[in-house]
């Protein structure tokens, strides 16, 4: 499975959503997703970022998204219904979910924790990605075989110091994989968790400023595993959490 090569087409007639597609691993992931044939649905909160996806996927001869500008922040249960019901009215069902969208939030002590962070994080990172899944699941019953995929981390897996809310939120995104994969068993939708580990995006950058991202793999050298979830070659894969960067 490791260095899954997707045959050219792999996800030829599939429809994907990506959140946080305008930055980083969710960019690299629509612009891969769509260049191996699928119609991907671009979400998130800065328009300009994801107009310039589109104009890339276009450019590249891909078929043309969708553009969903949403911040998880603010959203309730009836955006996302409403969304739901859009991709419903528009493509007929929904073959695939990437939750990439998250917050790190300031490293800090536990002491430290402040309050009004640690929501805005368990916002977008747990309860917006749960509302979104919930309201999503009527299109997604529509296609063949889903694939939900969450992103995780290696502090969601071993607790580390200073890392806190984000921490917890990925302990969470584990543990809502978990049980979803369970409940959804045997049936036409799998759910999975990436931890993509060390990479060149800015949101490491962040985290690590003194480190050099140059010695960090890149978004494009994850891909194989994204690619791997979505496409029917995993479609026997459920409740797994995977790495993208071998240990």
């Amino acid at each position: 499975m490791y260095n899954y090569t997707a045959p050219a087409g792999a996800l030829h007639d599939k429809v994907i959503l990506v959140t946080g597609a305008g930055d980083g691993i969710g960019r690299c992931a629509a612009l891969t997703y769509a260049s191996y044939g699928a119609t991907v649905i671009l979400l998130g909160k800065t328009v300009k970022k994801l107009e310039a996806v589109y104009d890339e996927i276009i450019a590249a001869g891909g078929a043309e998204p969708a553009i969903i500008p949403l911040d998880l922040k603010g959203a309730t249960a009836s955006h996302y219904k409403d969304m739901a019901t859009t991709i419903s009215s528009e493509f007929g069902k929904l073959d695939g979910v990437l939750h990439n969208a998250g917050l790190l939030g300031v490293l800090s002590p536990f002491e430290h924790i402040n309050l009004a962070s640690w929501h805005d994080i368990m916002q977008i990172n747990v309860t917006g990605a749960m509302l979104m899944t919930q309201a999503l699941l009527p299109v997604l019953k529509q296609a063949p075989a889903a694939s939900i995929i969450f992103t995780s981390s290696g502090v969601g897996r071993t607790g580390k110091a200073y890392w806190g809310p984000y921490a917890v939120s990925k302990f969470a995104t584990e543990g809502l994989m978990q049980v979803m994969a369970d409940e959804f068993a045997g049936s036409s939708i799998r759910v999975n968790c990436i931890n993509p580990g060390a990479t060149r995006t800015a949101m490491r950058a962040k985290a690590y400023p003194g480190e050099d991202p140059m010695r960090l793999k890149t978004p494009a050298e994850l891909m194989w595993l994204y690619l791997y979830l979505m496409a029917d070659a995993s479609i026997d894969v459920n409740g797994q959490s995977l790495d993208a960067q071998p240990k």
